[in-house]
């Protein structure tokens, strides 16, 4: 790439936001006052002057809650599960490509719900799996370390003629 090019890059990139790192395989070492340069460094736009956005600096105080004061509202979560699973898959059919792009909505769809309920200081994890129903078994399982005085999870398996869905919701206590 030459220099011109290497240039011209640089400020189309500058304009978009950032600068990116080119690395040494695209660009030729070039000399720059006796030194070899062989890339050039990462530079934000709001690094540069007069970008400089105002932010207030907010301190907290330490809690020391180390339990949650309301616990994690596992009726409510598969009460959601039910019914996000049977509204996006009731009259579906099992397609490999469309069942991928689900799991993806179904889990953002579940957390956004989940996430309405505005339960404090839980993580919330949600874990989609769509199959087909082929005459086969199938097990699934999950490990983690946790707090069972605090931490739960949600479950809801559903069947159609030809998929099955099961959605997990693990609620961990963040203290």
């Amino acid at each position: 790439m030459s220099d011109i090019a290497k240039d011209k890059a640089a400020r189309l990139l500058k304009k978009r936001g950032s600068v990116s790192s080119l690395s040494s395989h695209e660009v030729r070492a070039k000399e720059i006052i006796g030194k070899n340069k062989d890339s050039m460094s990462t530079v934000s736009y709001m690094d540069e002057p007069g970008h400089e956005i105002p932010r207030l600096a907010i301190q907290l105080e330490n809690t020391y809650q180390l339990g949650p004061a309301k616990r994690f509202p596992v009726v409510t979560v598969n009460n959601i599960l039910k019914d996000v699973l049977t509204n996006y898959l009731q009259e579906e059919k099992y397609e490999a490509e469309l069942c991928r792009q689900m799991t993806k909505t179904i889990s953002e769809v579940i957390k956004a719900r989940v996430k309405d309920l505005m339960i404090p200081r839980y993580k919330i994890i949600v874990i989609v799996h769509i199959g087909q129903l082929n005459e086969q078994s199938m097990r699934i399982g999950s490990r983690c370390i946790w707090d069972p005085a605090s931490d739960t999870f949600s479950s809801y398996a559903f069947k159609n003629t030809s998929l099955f869905g099961l959605a997990n919701v693990y609620a961990v206590y963040f203290e």
